[in-house]
């Protein structure tokens, strides 16, 4: 699978192809906030939020436009150009989550939608998954989703994050909770960063 350097390398126009999408979308009023308003649902009021491969912020800025101290980062400079003229209250920062430290820290939940996971490499799986692992507090949590067919699939998907020292609290078939089964397309999985590190053997 493709990663998104290689995309864009591809496409110079991509990524901003990719944020007019999502323009076209909310001006027209569709409904984009479905993964934003579970993560407000799973957090109190005022938490610290991290948006890994936050794109355009449009995750992030719904969040921090109801009182959440959000920082997004990602790897694309259009996209994090674009977060920031579109969503000045949320902190937004260019980085790699396999390879560069997370800025902050603490964080009491961090959120990846967009199929982030799938754009990986696989030598960066494990390490971005033990980055983001590192920069929760302890009994934080960490909500993904990514669809199949995206190179990475969804055994192998768990077992790297248990690897990374995340615990599974549950999984979804999709934003709106609908039960994750076989034959299921799509993942959304719920983890927690334990209050005591478990022992590896």
């Amino acid at each position: 699978m493709a990663t998104w350097t290689d995309v864009t390398a591809q496409n110079p126009d991509h990524s901003e192809n990719y944020a007019r999408r999502w323009q076209t979308m909310i001006d027209r009023g569709d409904d984009i906030d479905g993964e934003a308003r579970l993560v407000d649902a799973l957090v109190p009021r005022n938490a610290r939020i991290l948006d890994a491969g936050c794109g355009q912020g449009r995750v992030g800025g719904y969040l921090a436009a109801r009182g959440h101290e959000v920082t997004g980062t990602d790897i694309d400079p259009v996209l994090i150009s674009h977060a920031r003229e579109l969503y000045p209250d949320a902190a937004w920062a260019v980085g790699d989550l396999s390879a560069d430290e997370i800025p902050g820290g603490g964080f009491d939940l961090v959120v990846s939608t967009g199929n982030v996971m799938g754009f990986l490499a696989l030598d960066g799986r494990l390490p971005a998954l033990e980055n983001i692992a590192r920069a929760l507090t302890p009994g934080g949590r960490f909500v993904v989703g990514f669809g199949a067919g995206r190179g990475w699939g969804f055994d192998d998907f768990m077992a790297t994050a248990r690897e990374a020292g995340l615990e599974p609290e549950n999984v979804f078939e999709s934003w709106d909770l609908k039960p994750f089964t076989e034959n299921s397309q799509f993942l959304v999985a719920i983890f927690t960063r334990p209050s005591t590190p478990a022992h590896r053997r």
